[in-house]
């Protein structure tokens, strides 16, 4: 466990978790705002059909791996996540799964790539089972982010599960989808992290 002090050391720890944590803060933050889009989308037709699919086999994905924040006084917050890359080594996908301490719901966050269709969710099947859908929440200048609450039953499927299927609708309407590995997840999620980063705030 790492124990951050009032020193230049604190700098760099706190810089380090606002590129761990930051879309998860904000994903939190503005869940009310998520609802009322929620209820929005949900009064527009239905999905559009893709118009042809391709599977992205030009990403490597590495091990799955938690990593814990507890701040002075607040609630353990944990992020099981899986990143694939493409060759060039750039971020092609990311996945969090997000729990804290004391919340019965864990969210699931997804990274893709901008120039995604964003009227159509980003969709997670496990081993050919039933798919849930996620919507976009947010972009940032290089990634577009999707995220939703994920149910035990899902978590529990991912824990089961051989492979983690993402779908999603590029501006060209064609269906893109990639299988991320899930033999780890189970060991990894319900292991101890690997890191735990523990700020003190004095007053």
């Amino acid at each position: 466990m790492i124990k951050v002090s009032p020193t230049p050391w604190l700098r760099h720890a706190r810089a380090c978790l606002s590129i761990l944590f930051a879309a998860t803060i904000v994903g939190l933050a503005s869940a009310r705002n998520a609802a009322a889009q929620k209820q929005a989308r949900e009064a527009k037709p239905a999905e559009i059909a893709p118009g042809g699919h391709r599977e992205a086999k030009d990403i490597a994905y590495g091990d799955w791996r938690k990593l814990c924040v507890k701040p002075g006084g607040g609630p353990m917050l944990c992020r099981t996540s899986i990143t694939g890359k493409f060759a060039t080594g750039q971020m092609a996908v990311r996945v969090d799964l997000i729990e804290r301490d004391g919340d019965r719901t864990a969210r699931l966050q997804l990274f893709v790539p901008v120039g995604m269709y964003l009227q159509q969710p980003a969709k997670l099947t496990v081993d050919r089972g039933i798919s849930r859908s996620f919507p976009y929440t947010w972009c940032l200048t290089n990634a577009c982010i999707a995220a939703d609450a994920a149910d035990p039953k899902f978590i529990k499927d991912m824990e089961a599960g051989k492979t983690l299927v993402l779908e999603v609708t590029d501006s060209n309407l064609l269906s893109l989808t990639t299988s991320l590995p899930l033999a780890q997840f189970a060991s990894v999620h319900n292991s101890v992290p690997v890191q735990t980063l523990e700020e003190d705030i004095e007053e």
